[in-house]
């Protein structure tokens, strides 16, 4: 059951990476908004696409064998996303500069999923 509710996020995260990106891309510079910020922009987008698809891995991972660290992998990448890709959008977007320092947070969050990959790996590959 929880595989197919990280099935429908990472649709979602693809959905919206690229319409965050298709508007990062056309409509952000015609905004007024700095090359600093519209980088900073894209580099979100990146990371959610990144995210988004590692999350549809694991995905197809759990259906073939489920293991908890990558149910535990899936959450660190979703939880990553909204911390360091909505921050990055919340700054661009809305101008709020008092947040910055949730944007490392999501950081830790996908390097925690990578690393509950690894661990995976120990339990995933044995079979």
């Amino acid at each position: 059951m929880l595989v197919n509710i990280w099935f429908y996020v990472a649709a979602l995260l693809g959905l919206t990476a690229t319409a965050l990106g298709a508007y990062g891309a056309h409509g952000l510079g015609a905004s007024g908004v700095s090359a600093e910020l519209i980088g900073a922009f894209n580099t979100g987008v990146q990371y959610q696409f990144y995210h988004g698809l590692a999350l549809l891995l694991m995905v197809l991972a759990l259906r073939v064998k489920p293991v908890k660290t990558l149910h535990l992998a899936a959450a660190f990448f979703t939880l990553g996303t909204l911390l360091f890709s909505g921050s990055i959008y919340a700054l661009v977007l809305l101008g709020t500069k008092g947040i910055g320092f949730i944007t490392p947070l999501g950081g830790v969050c996908f390097m925690a999923g990578w690393l509950s990959v690894l661990l995976a790996g120990r339990t995933w590959l044995r079979s």
